[in-house]
């Protein structure tokens, strides 16, 4: 008697199992390495330094681990990098329970994390949807995101509650050890089907000919920009003048997680809809489902009682994670297998470089016109980037193909056929 769907073979368990173990220990980790800085007389500042020392190297080497992933074979850069983030949460963990870590210390085991990062993500993007077949493929990886997300949703709960009950540093000790056991599964992946790589002309004309991939297709370029202001400008909404909001006006901290755990259980629900709707048009509908990120910026700005922000948040999370699906199965559909990396690299780093300048810049904004129209303004750059990219045809005319393959050029085909977000598989 079957206990599974036909398309979830082995490899795709060990993905999904991989990935789940990993983001239920990560999603912990965040909060842990915070209150560690806290817990060793950090202030607010120095968090926020620990932040970005796992950010910049993540930027900075995002396009090299491009590069690297499509030269390699990808399960072994993938074991590989989570081999790197297990021994720096370890360390990290070691150096809490030990006492009195030093700030310099704590970001540079943060930039190493960051640094594996940079090469599991390129590395891991597209290695669910390359699994099944490509008529499944939609809801497989919809399957895999609900996984994901759930596991993001518990990690963040248990791993606070953790952090409450025995301290950060045996939570990034638990960190360390899903890295471990994430690596050790992605580690039996089967790639006796995968074709050798040809031998490249090095790093640098690996990375042009990635970027000639990006150039040469007007979908994906628009996308990529368009997101590189987009997720700015939500990580600025969210990251600054969402708690000072819910702190004046919503009772504070309180309504504020509820809010973003509603986003997170929204995701969850999108995942699960999109393992029943396979639309045609998979760039429109996804670019469609851009718009609501501007409604927690614009219901922060009149700002909206709690329970309405949290109503919000929830469609928002739904409507992400149907973009999430759509903006995948349009990459693995259209893009050549041994260049997916690198194109995903120059996704990942569009999506990524502009958000700690905005992040930084929030504060002045906010001084210069106040926290309402900076919020606005932040809903009003979302709706209008979005109407832009719809503008673009390639975008309204990218369509399902009842056989998948990756196209040979850069032009979008037009012809209807049978009729996915800026998120990678997580670590």
């Amino acid at each position: 008697m079957r206990t599974r769907p036909a398309w979830a073979g082995k490899n795709y368990l060990l993905l999904t199992g991989a990935t789940v173990i990993a983001n239920l220990g990560s999603s912990g980790a965040l909060i842990a390495t915070a209150f560690a800085v806290l817990a060793a007389g950090g202030s607010a500042t120095d968090v926020g330094l620990v932040a970005a020392a796992r950010t910049i190297p993540l930027v900075l080497f995002l396009l090299i681990g491009g590069a690297v992933a499509d030269r390699l074979p990808r399960h072994r850069v993938m074991v590989a990098a989570n081999a790197l983030s297990c021994l720096s949460q370890g360390l990290f963990a070691l150096l809490v329970l030990a006492g009195e870590p030093r700030l310099w210390q704590m970001a540079l085991l943060a930039a190493l994390g960051g640094t594996g990062q940079a090469f599991f993500a390129p590395a891991s993007e597209g290695m669910v949807l390359a699994s099944v077949s490509g008529e499944q493929a939609g809801r497989a990886f919809a399957v895999f995101r609900m996984g994901m997300n759930g596991a993001n949703i518990g990690g963040t709960a248990l791993g606070g509650a953790l952090v409450a009950a025995v301290g950060p540093g045996w939570v990034l000790a638990v960190d360390s050890a899903a890295f471990a056991l994430a690596g050790a599964l992605r580690a039996f992946l089967d790639v006796s089907g995968v074709p050798a790589r040809a031998p490249g002309g090095g790093v640098l004309h690996d990375l042009r000919d990635g970027w000639r991939e990006v150039a040469s297709r007007r979908w994906l370029w628009a996308v990529v920009v368009q997101f590189s202001i987009v997720n700015a400008v939500v990580a600025a909404a969210e990251a600054v003048y969402g708690p000072l909001v819910a702190e004046q006006h919503l009772g504070g901290p309180g309504p504020w997680g509820l809010a973003l755990a509603a986003f997170g259980a929204g995701t969850v629900g999108g995942a699960l809809l999109m393992t029943r709707v396979r639309p045609q048009r998979l760039l429109l509908t996804g670019a469609l489902c851009v718009f609501p990120l501007a409604l927690p910026s614009a219901a922060l700005a009149v700002p909206l009682p709690a329970g309405g922000l949290t109503a919000v948040m929830f469609g928002t999370g739904i409507a992400v994670e149907v973009f999430a699906v759509t903006w995948m199965t349009a990459l693995h559909q259209e893009i050549p297998e041994e260049k997916f990396s690198r194109v995903s690299s120059y996704d990942w780093l569009g999506s990524l470089a502009a958000v700690p300048l905005a992040t930084a810049l929030a504060g002045p904004v906010q001084d210069l016109v106040g926290r309402t129209a900076a919020l606005w303004g932040c809903s009003a750059l979302i709706a209008l980037l979005t109407a832009a990219v719809l503008c673009v045809p390639e975008v309204r005319r990218l369509t399902r193909r009842t056989k998948p393959g990756p196209a040979a050029g850069g032009t979008v085909p037009r012809a209807a056929g049978a009729t996915e977000s800026h998120t990678a598989e997580a670590e």
